[in-house]
């Protein structure tokens, strides 16, 4: 299991949202390039990112530290926030990114999700952000009828990679993960799944590790890696594999200091 950190980009900053509220923002780093490094640095294999300014504006507002971080780093990176069209997305995956994650048009606008999924092929994750099971959408503002496994459903028949599952009620609280909701989800697909939300410590990963054969592939954690509750060195050795033999001899954050 892949255990994936997250850098949220405000305003070109790398912050934490509480329950995805804008107004609860905690600024962590003015340097998310060091961040991204950092992380890479202590074993990370993935980096996940995404543009709150984007999602909340319906476009991508952070695309000079995204394709930054994606020239920088020698791991793939992952984007989501405001990819709600053609363009959006293709610009995006142009910086070096390796996959495009899509929130509110797989809700809106499916066509556009197989139209990019067939242009695309495994570079299109979808994310699906939920309020007690149903589907959040533009930047968590809204919340729609739908119920997240029939999307997750819609999307895996679409030919989307991977689906990226948050509640939105446990991110940024270090609550830990919705073990019921991700159960149920990996139960009515068979495309990989990436946890996101609530993660507090190893024991949390340790928990999520049991869902691994069920499909849950990865682990996304944010706020616990930047206050401290959780040490990524310590979550890899404890369920993942790190990269850090691969990193080349001169990366370093020094450069940075």
């Amino acid at each position: 299991m892949d255990v994936i950190p997250a850098i949220d980009l405000l305003e070109g900053r790398c912050v934490r949202l509480y329950q995805g509220d804008y107004s609860r923002s905690q600024v962590f780093n003015e340097d998310p390039v060091a961040v991204a490094r950092q992380w890479v640095e202590q074993g990370a294999t993935r980096l996940h990112l995404v543009d709150l300014d984007g999602a909340r504006a319906g476009e991508p507002r952070n695309l000079e530290a995204i394709e930054a971080i994606a020239k920088t780093v020698p791991v793939p990176v992952q984007v989501g926030g405001g990819l709600r069209n053609y363009s959006s997305v293709s610009n995006t995956l142009a910086l070096g990114v390796e996959r495009a994650i899509l929130g509110t048009v797989a809700v809106e606008n499916p066509d556009l999700v197989a139209e990019l999924c067939q242009e695309f092929p495994a570079q299109i994750a979808v994310g699906i952000d939920a309020r007690k099971g149903k589907v959040a959408t533009r930047g968590w503002l809204e919340t729609s009828e739908v119920l997240a496994t029939d999307l997750a459903k819609k999307m895996a028949q679409l030919g989307v990679a991977a689906i990226i599952y948050t509640d939105i009620h446990r991110d940024g609280t270090l609550t830990g993960p919705n073990i019921t909701a991700l159960r149920e989800l990996a139960g009515a697909i068979e495309i990989p799944i990436i946890a996101s939300g609530g993660v507090s410590s190893v024991t949390d990963l340790l928990s999520l590790l049991a869902l691994e054969p069920s499909g849950v592939t990865g682990v996304i954690v944010g706020r616990a890696l930047y206050t401290g509750d959780v040490s990524l060195q310590d979550a890899i050795q404890a369920i993942g594999q790190g990269r850090i033999q691969d990193i080349p001899p001169d990366f370093s954050l020094s450069s940075f200091a």
